[in-house]
């Protein structure tokens, strides 16, 4: 331990780069404070916010135990609907793809042109594609599912690649030196090193877009979004909680259930 101590207070310290670094971090933490205007906050706004409060701490039990289609189990059951197909179509398209853009797999124009594509996928926010896609399928579960499923591809493709360009080629080349065919190789030596990988990381998508559904409501994208903007559009404190609390107990409940299947999975 000692010697670890020696060996850090007798490294060479750049002072002047971290002198620099530090008043940048101190100038941009300060100048962000110039976007913060309290004295812009309405007496309205503070009543407003102490009657969400209000709300949660007394919701509409009714609504919130409801199992009717305008109850709060059934819109959080299809905003969870929503999100695990949007999350399944969006990993699946993704594979092709990753390996199109990994550079290891295809000639890298190939990889350049299909990074180009994902770029762009993700540039856009989800709101936008959720207002693009109800003027085409119209309001709705379905138009949730589609927004879902595009705004999953980009980073789920960028994630697969890393993996991809990860893999241990040195397995296939020990089958390619026994005879093994393409599909072999793939089944048995591609599949397996990229299967738990791409599981997890769509597992955690899945966390990230059950909030993403919860969003696209907002903009009639199905879920629970709607009703919530509704609720507060109209005052309705009491309903506003009771969809509150039970996003947050959805979203605490699929977030312990993912963290649980990721560490398997990173175990296993």
């Amino acid at each position: 331990m000692e010697m670890i101590e020696k060996q850090l207070v007798s490294a060479p310290r750049n002072n002047r780069y971290i002198l620099i670094v530090t008043a940048l971090v101190a100038f941009l933490f300060i100048w962000s404070f110039s976007a913060v205007n309290i004295e812009n906050v309405e007496e309205s706004g503070w009543i407003i916010a102490t009657n969400i409060l209000q709300g949660i701490v007394s919701p509409d039990l009714d609504l919130l135990l409801n199992i009717t289609s305008q109850g709060v189990l059934y819109l959080l059951v299809e905003t969870i609907a929503i999100a695990f197909l949007g999350t399944i179509i969006g990993a699946l398209l993704a594979i092709p793809l990753a390996f199109f853009s990994a550079s290891n797999v295809v000639p890298k124009p190939v990889a350049f042109i299909t990074r180009l594509l994902l770029i762009f996928i993700r540039t856009v926010p989800a709101l936008v594609y959720g207002l693009m896609f109800i003027r085409v399928t119209g309001p709705g579960p379905f138009a949730g599912v589609l927004t879902i499923a595009l705004i999953s591809i980009g980073m789920l493709a960028k994630l697969y690649v890393d993996a991809i360009e990860d893999l241990d080629t040195s397995i296939l080349e020990s089958m390619t030196s026994i005879g093994c065919n393409t599909f072999e190789k793939i089944r048995y030596g591609i599949v397996p090193q990229l299967f738990a990988i791409f599981l997890s990381i769509m597992i955690y998508r899945f966390d990230m877009n059950l909030r993403e559904a919860s969003i696209l409501g907002l903009v009639g994208a199905g879920g629970i979004g709607a009703p919530l903007i509704f609720a507060m559009n109209a005052y309705r404190w009491t309903e506003v909680g009771s969809i509150l609390i039970g996003l947050m107990v959805l979203i605490l409940l699929v977030e312990l259930f993912s963290n649980h299947m990721r560490t398997k999975l990173v175990k296993g």
